[in-house]
């Protein structure tokens, strides 16, 4: 049975860190942009006339009121599911097996270590984890930001 080679883990980490990097910095040239588009768009907003639609207007009211890292989380809490939904699937049993689970026999060895990290097969453990995920969410992405904190989702999950 060949074993995930450490050097590759070490890379992928890596990898997950220099994008959250580059992510970080592109995330906050995007925060004075709109800072300074919003500035602009005041103005335009006073005379054009405003979107009805209240189911749109309480989806925009929840998200709004989510912390930073509820927002993050939601993301990762969605592709959970989606992925438990897609174990569902008869047709693609094959196909979950061979890239949603981290087999050292397999031969596809990078793209498992990823796509296991959202694959749940028991709705239960599927639910615990992310109601965890949830409840912790706001405090870490304020301490590690959060790009940091994907970083540190994904590599965590990998190793």
């Amino acid at each position: 049975m060949p074993d995930v080679p450490v050097p590759s883990l070490g890379f992928f980490t890596g990898c997950a860190f220099g994008s959250a990097a580059i992510w970080q910095y592109e995330s906050l040239k995007s925060r004075v942009q709109s800072y300074f588009d919003g500035i602009k768009a005041d103005w335009l907003d006073s005379i054009r006339p405003q979107k009805e639609g209240d189911f749109r207007k309480e989806i925009n009211k929840w998200w709004n009121n989510l912390s930073d890292g509820q927002r993050t989380v939601t993301g990762i809490i969605a592709a959970n599911v989606f992925v438990f939904c897609l174990w569902r699937v008869p047709s693609l049993q094959r196909t979950m097996i061979r890239y949603f689970t981290s087999n050292p026999a397999s031969k596809v060895l990078c793209s498992p270590m990823l796509l296991s990290t959202f694959s749940h097969f028991s709705l239960f453990h599927m639910a615990a984890n992310m109601y965890v995920l949830w409840s912790f969410s706001s405090s870490i992405v304020n301490i590690l930001g959060q790009e940091q904190f994907m970083a540190v989702y994904l590599s965590a999950e990998c190793t």
